[in-house]
């Protein structure tokens, strides 16, 4: 991007590579919303259910099990084992539903983290809620590879991505390129927000060994 932080990935670049690669395929299931996600385990964690959770973890996973009437995913349920990951979680992933990022933003940005982490299941629900929200395959690509069609949304993803990997390259620069396409301070601080839920996400699924059941 144009605002100073290093490795910049510009449209031009990506669409080279989607030109001799033929396309980017994910190939994970659901992710960030865990109610819907029909996840497996493995050994490493227990997938607690409210019996087996304790203290505040426990009254958090009951009030969700009563909700989805126990259709509940492994990655909510593992995170169960330590009260204060469940409730940070939820109350990070509450608060952000709060974003002013619009939705293709933040499901762009979404893509882009998840798939620098690596975590299959985060990235194909996000690709999933992308579409939902209008973005095509070209974007859902080009998100993939870091970037995208217009500056704008390129140089936003870009920041998220420097957030994710080096926040300390962000400079005055960086910020001052962003609002001059538009984007508010709220949103900048908002794109933090996101990150760190994707990361969370991603990396309690990585670490614990989570993944899709095989239809």
């Amino acid at each position: 991007m144009n605002g100073g932080v290093p490795g910049s990935r510009h449209p031009s670049d990506a669409f080279a590579v989607i030109n001799a690669t033929g396309g980017y395929q994910a190939d994970g299931r659901a992710c960030l919303h865990d109610a819907h996600m029909d996840t497996a385990t493995t050994t490493r964690f227990s997938a607690h259910t409210p019996e087996t959770a304790s203290g505040r973890a426990a009254e958090l996973l009951a009030e969700l099990w009563n909700r989805h009437e126990g259709a509940l995913g492994s990655m909510v349920r593992t995170m169960a084992g330590s009260p204060a990951l469940l409730s940070g979680y939820l109350d990070l992933s509450r608060a952000m539903k709060r974003s002013k990022l619009s939705r293709t933003d933040a499901e762009r940005v979404s893509i882009a983290v998840q798939a620098l982490l690596g975590c299959s299941t985060c990235l194909d629900a996000h690709i999933s809620a992308g579409r939902a929200a209008g973005l095509d395959d070209t974007d859902v690509q080009l998100a993939q590879l870091g970037t995208a069609i217009t500056n704008k949304s390129a140089e936003l993803i870009d920041y998220a991505l420097a957030v994710h990997e080096n926040p300390a390259a962000i400079d005055d620069d960086t910020l001052a390129s962003l609002r001059s396409h538009g984007y508010s301070d709220r949103e900048l601080l908002d794109v933090i927000g996101l990150v760190t839920l994707n990361h969370l996400t991603g990396a309690v699924n990585l670490v614990a060994g989570l993944h899709m059941e095989e239809s």
